[in-house]
């Protein structure tokens, strides 16, 4: 099986990046902001941000028809730069933050899954972080 090439998204906020942090890494904030589709939600998040801990996010069709545990343990943890993570499977992620002129400069880059298109994962994983600026700017 060939590996795939990593998928980048990326995307600007404007806030300072302890407050970016925050809400990146608070479950109560997970749980508003972490969803790639309207009719989906996080109905439960939990997060032990430190190398080796363990964080859980629950995703759930509203109508109940569908969920998954989206779950990782944390290889890298440099307050307000990285963070990055292995997911149940295998695949890796990375989070990098800049702050620049009171704006924060999000750039995730991770491994595909092998059973959607990669466009297809980079559209859903763009949209989630799409959803995580408004809601920090609407903050």
């Amino acid at each position: 099986m060939t590996q795939l090439s990593k998928i980048t998204v990326e995307a600007t906020v404007n806030a300072p990046v302890a407050k970016v942090w925050e809400a990146w890494n608070t479950p109560s904030d997970i749980m508003q902001w972490n969803t790639a589709d309207p009719n989906w939600h996080t109905p439960s998040s939990e997060n032990d941000l430190r190398v080796g801990g363990k964080f859980k996010n629950r995703m759930e069709a509203k109508d109940g028809s569908f969920g998954f545990d989206f779950e990782g343990i944390y290889d890298s943890v440099i307050p307000h730069q990285e963070i990055t993570y292995t997911m149940g499977d295998g695949r890796q992620a990375t989070t990098l933050f800049t702050e620049k002129d009171g704006k924060t400069h999000l750039a995730t880059n991770f491994d595909p899954e092998t059973e959607n298109d990669p466009e297809f994962q980079k559209a859903g994983w763009q949209s989630i972080l799409n959803n995580f600026v408004k809601y920090v700017e609407s903050k």
